[in-house]
């Protein structure tokens, strides 16, 4: 692994950047090692900068929006770890005669953009209500539940290639799948634009709301957790598939196996990613064995797992 040129950070980010930062600060499992350098970036020109540094040097790059939807290492992560700053948080509002197009930068919280299309009375966000972390991360996920996904409003995104470009994607070059956005590597989402459409107030409200409540009778609530932790099999439910396999409430160390639904692991108490890893290694091979269903992973496992 290259060493990090901690002088040359330091001068350009100055207290933006952090060395051996715990990352269980980070994520919302609240799990995770420490990065070798993290950096809060502001503008599409310090990502710029970082990587072309990174090309220089052979440092990987890593970016951490929310922290959720991910499994981050006990021995944490080597390189850099980016993270988006509030300037990359901003919304803009544009209609365009039957609705709106909306630009959202890549660290605008979910939860922020689908309150304020409600407000506007604009359909096509209201499935991701209750859907932790940031629109970059839901877009590396293309997040999605109850029949909605973040791919079908996508119009472009902007960012910054690992040479360093700064671009524009159309959406005709964005390939998504189910839980999956295809990127290229190395390219680090800044903003994205949304096409939504004018609907009737009440029927936004009802949608929102019917997301929101069936959201909440599944979903743990109290313990830090990373969302669902597996993909749904075509023809099947994770959660249903683990809960007839009689693993709700198993626990391995501090990571338990939710009660109330078993597609989540939940953080009962200074768990670490060894043992939230080898709960999901039970479950899948218990899933295998007992419905002949192979499991995915829909949470990333992040970080230096060389152990």
């Amino acid at each position: 692994m290259p060493l990090i040129d901690r002088q040359a950070l330091q001068t350009h980010f100055g207290e933006r950047v952090r060395f051996d930062e715990p990352l269980s600060r980070h994520t919302s499992f609240r799990i995770g090692g420490p990065a070798d350098a993290w950096i809060e970036v502001h503008t599409p020109e310090d990502i710029r900068v970082i990587q072309l540094l990174a090309r220089e040097t052979g440092l990987p790059v890593f970016v951490l929006g929310g922290g959720t939807n991910l499994l981050v290492s006990d021995r944490g992560v080597r390189g850099i770890v980016l993270h988006l700053g509030r300037p990359l948080g901003e919304i803009q509002w544009q209609p365009n005669g039957v609705g709106w197009h909306v630009q959202a930068g890549a660290a605008v919280p979910f939860k922020r953009l689908v309150t304020e299309t409600i407000h506007r009375a604009l359909t096509g966000l209201e499935f991701a209500e209750g859907i932790p972390g940031s629109l970059g991360g839901g877009l590396l996920m293309n997040a999605g539940a109850f029949g909605g996904e973040i791919s079908n409003v996508v119009e472009w995104i902007d960012g910054v290639d690992a040479s360093g470009e700064i671009r524009r994607v159309p959406r005709s070059e964005l390939k998504f799948s189910y839980r999956h956005f295809d990127i290229e590597p190395g390219f680090v989402v800044t903003a994205m634009q949304f096409l939504l459409q004018t609907s009737e107030p009440d029927a936004v409200v009802a949608r929102r709301d019917d997301a929101k409540r069936r959201r909440a009778s599944k979903q743990p609530l109290g313990y830090p957790n990373a969302g669902s932790v597996f993909k749904n099999p075509a023809g099947h439910f994770a959660g249903r598939l683990i809960e007839s396999s009689g693993l709700k409430g198993r626990q391995i160390g501090g990571a338990m196996i939710s009660p109330e639904h078993g597609n989540f692991i939940v953080n009962v108490g200074n768990a670490r990613a060894a043992d939230v890893r080898a709960l999901m290694q039970v479950a899948t091979e218990t899933v295998w064995q007992q419905h002949q269903v192979r499991l995915e992973p829909e949470i990333k496992l992040v970080g230096d797992w060389s152990e």
